[in-house]
């Protein structure tokens, strides 16, 4: 599966800085691989329609059992409020006995700078 590219839900305002999110997740076999990509698209779905969403990408390698997320909010809270929603929630949820690793880093940008390279991201992921 290719990256899916960056996405605009929402345009931040001018002169503002973001929640910067970005993510890694490895399945402990195969079909916990298939299973998370089963639940892509529902999920991807709704980031395009999140409140204080302002951009989102997904690089996913299946055969390798690893998957990134990178994303832009409005605040901490706006990233919290998608992760419990009942979209990502269940399916999140639905996953975490198949996940063997994850890591988890977030930080403070500017709004003029999203897309956030995915360059970067990885750098600040290591």
């Amino acid at each position: 599966m290719p990256t899916l590219p960056w996405i605009t839900p929402n345009t931040p305002p001018r002169d503002t800085d973001v929640h910067v999110f970005v993510s890694r997740f490895e399945t402990r076999t195969l079909w916990g691989a298939l299973r998370f990509l089963v639940r892509t698209p529902g999920v991807w779905r709704q980031v395009g329609r999140a409140p204080g969403a302002y951009g989102a990408s997904l690089r996913a390698r299946p055969l390798r059992r690893t998957f990134w997320t990178l994303s832009a909010w409005e605040s901490p809270q706006a990233l919290r409020d998608f992760a419990r929603s009942d979209g990502h929630g269940p399916a999140a949820g639905g996953l975490a006995s198949r996940m063997k690793d994850a890591k988890f880093v977030a930080w403070t940008a500017s709004g003029d700078s999203l897309p956030v390279d995915w360059q970067e991201a990885l750098r600040r992921l290591a």
